[in-house]
This record gives C-alpha cells, structure tokens and sequence, in this order.
C-alpha cells in the first residue's frame, strides 16, 4: 500500500507520509466500521448505472458506468460519497494477485444537462485520487457528447498530472477497434460487441 502512495508523490517520501496519514484519518471517518454496506448506498445501487464485471487484457477489473442514469437532482452527496468507496472497495477485492489497478469505461451516451454533476464528479475525483492513489489504470470515455466537454473543462484542472494521462477519449469510429485492443471478447459486454452480459452489483468488501 505505502508504494502506491509514494508513486502518487513522486516518490517524494514527505509528501506521500504526509498523503498517508491524512489517508488513515479519512478511513476512521469514513468507515467507522470498516466497510460501507449495501444499505449505506441502496438509493445509488437502484439507479443501476455502474457495474463491477470482467477485466481486461493486463488482468484489471473493470468498471463499467453509463453516464445518462446519474441525476444531479435525485443524489444526496454524502450517499454519493459512500458509495464510491463502496464501489472502489469492492472493485479492490477483485484484483488478481500482482495487479493493483483497475480500468473504467464511461459510456456517455444519452448524457445531458440532467446527468451534469460537478459537485459529485470532483468528490469521486477528491476520494481518487487521494484515498485510493494509483488504483486507476485506464479510463475510456465512449460516446462523448460536445455538451460534456464543458463539464470536463470545469473538472480538469483539479486532476493531478498522473491521472490526467489515465483518461483516453474515444472517437466513435475508433470505438469497436480501441475496446477490442483492451478487452477480450469474452469479456466485453454484449452492447459493445462482446459477450459479456452484465448484471446488478450487489456485494460490498473492503480492500484497504
């Protein structure tokens, strides 16, 4: 755990002990417990918009999540917050021995002004990049509506360097070709070609 956070600060050991204390302070605070419950998140798990399923050709699981079932109107933040831990948790227990990161496709396809959340798009960022450093591996974002560009704008600058190399915007054209390069066919979900047939989550660990 302690190289993932001295990856996250380039090594610099001051500023990743300094990461990983105030790391130990949120995980007190945020999961008093030890985990988040699926009864903690039932009002985000219903809108059924994100899925934990597969993985992908290096062995990183993947997270699917379909961008135009997220109402900015119908979320409480503090559910939200909870349940992208939830989410990250149990995405960790996932991780094939060796592998530390997983990878993401967006689908934005539908999105609107509806969907439009900045506040929670920099909480899932915030809780990221500095309470689970160097889990991202990959992000694809598929059908990008020119609308979602300035939601981007307003985001971009809170994402540190490291992560914004993550993000890789993908052409329409280019879709069947990209997802295929990272994605074997077995498990590439059927909407985009493959045949994977993805269902509810429903199961909750904790990874750190």
């Amino acid at each position: 755990m302690l190289r993932r956070f001295l990856r996250a600060r380039d090594h610099n050991v001051g500023k990743a002990s300094a990461m990983f204390l105030k790391y130990l302070a949120w995980k007190r605070a945020a999961k008093p417990r030890g985990s988040i419950t699926e009864a903690e998140v039932r009002g985000e798990l219903v809108q059924d918009k994100l899925y934990v399923q597969g993985f992908d050709k290096t062995g990183r699981p993947m997270i699917y999540l379909f961008g135009n079932r997220h109402f900015a109107a119908k979320r409480d933040l503090e559910e939200f917050k909870r349940y992208v831990v939830y989410i990250l948790d149990s995405t960790c227990t996932k991780l094939p021995a060796g592998q530390e990161k997983f990878a993401s496709v967006v689908d934005l396809k539908g999105w609107g002004y509806a969907n439009c959340d900045i506040r929670a798009k920099l909480a899932a960022l915030e809780i990221m990049q500095n309470y689970y450093p160097e889990r991202l591996g990959r992000m694809f974002l598929i059908h990008v509506p020119y609308v979602f560009m300035a939601a981007w704008k307003m985001v971009y600058p809170f994402i540190d360097d490291n992560t914004k190399k993550k993000f890789v915007f993908v052409a329409d054209k280019d879709l069947d070709a990209t997802l295929r390069d990272a994605i074997d066919v077995s498990q590439l979900p059927e909407q985009y070609g493959g045949k994977l047939r993805l269902e509810g989550y429903k199961s909750s660990s904790t990874c750190n």
